[in-house]
């Protein structure tokens, strides 16, 4: 079934998940562009369907992910693509997502062994929450945490920025006062950083059993709440003269530094 008008109802469905209410309520997401739609194919995301242009047909990139039973492949107008997507200028397909469930994916965080996590408290910036997701999934860790005030991970920008990598590890949205006591409770040490530290990430042990990474607030850091279930404060220490690195700079060092000493050392 080919759908040209961008009246449809069932377009007017789909563009309503570029807000989040409509993402929240309907528990659905929209992936833009040929490589991540190609990413979430082969990592066997839950797909309602794919719209793919018409005039241009199913992209060569997809065409052999293109006739499976997960998803529907619909041709629509370039007016549908335009409605229905975040981008300037569009590429030539999108699809629509069902969220996972975040509880499987936090009961096995808790229960792995020796998990490397990072957990996000309050990072605003969808580019920066994005770009972590894709650190953590290039470093090997087991998963990321969004704590609330976090950036919506499937906000079309979050999206783009994770290039994929949100189809690679669990990724899971919920209230860091009753997930880190969790974690700690399951033997985890919650690491966060500090300028008043005495350790650096360089002399921490980071192959002690389970470590989960705790970044904050781009302008105000770590919440003065998740603050308290701090086990250890680390520095990453500068030689220039900048005065800090961006949070997702950080959180990238931090998690290099541990798959360094875990698989490399």
């Amino acid at each position: 079934m080919d759908i040209i008008s961008p009246q449809n109802p069932r377009v007017k469905e789909w563009a309503q998940l570029l807000e989040k209410k409509h993402r929240d309520k309907q528990h659905k997401f929209i992936i833009e562009g040929i490589h991540l739609v190609q990413e979430a194919l082969t990592a066997g995301a839950d797909l309602e369907c794919v719209a793919f242009d018409l005039e241009q047909g199913i992209p060569s990139e997809l065409a052999h992910l293109a006739g499976g039973e997960s998803a529907e492949w619909i041709g629509v107008s370039p007016a549908v693509i335009a409605k229905c997507t975040d981008t300037k200028t569009p590429q030539p397909v999108f699809a629509v997502a069902r969220k996972p469930k975040s509880a499987a994916g936090l009961d096995a965080l808790m229960s792995r062994e020796g998990s490397l996590v990072i957990v996000l408290d309050g990072v605003q910036d969808p580019g920066n929450v994005g770009t972590i997701i894709r650190s953590a999934d290039a470093a090997g860790a087991d998963g990321v945490i969004l704590g609330r005030g976090s950036a919506d991970l499937y906000n079309p920008k979050t999206i783009r920025s994770t290039m994929g990598s949100l189809f690679h590890l669990p990724v899971v949205e919920g209230d860091l006062m009753e997930i880190l006591p969790e974690a700690k409770r399951s033997g985890a040490r919650v690491i966060s950083t500090s300028l008043q530290a005495q350790d650096t990430c360089y002399s921490y042990d980071f192959r002690r059993g389970s470590c989960w990474l705790l970044v904050g607030n781009e302008a105000k850091g770590v919440s003065e709440q998740a603050q308290q279930l701090v086990d250890d404060a680390l520095i990453i220490p500068m030689r220039g003269q900048a005065e800090s690195l961006n949070v997702a700079m950080a959180s990238t060092l931090m998690l290099f530094e541990a798959m360094r000493q875990r698989h490399f050392a």
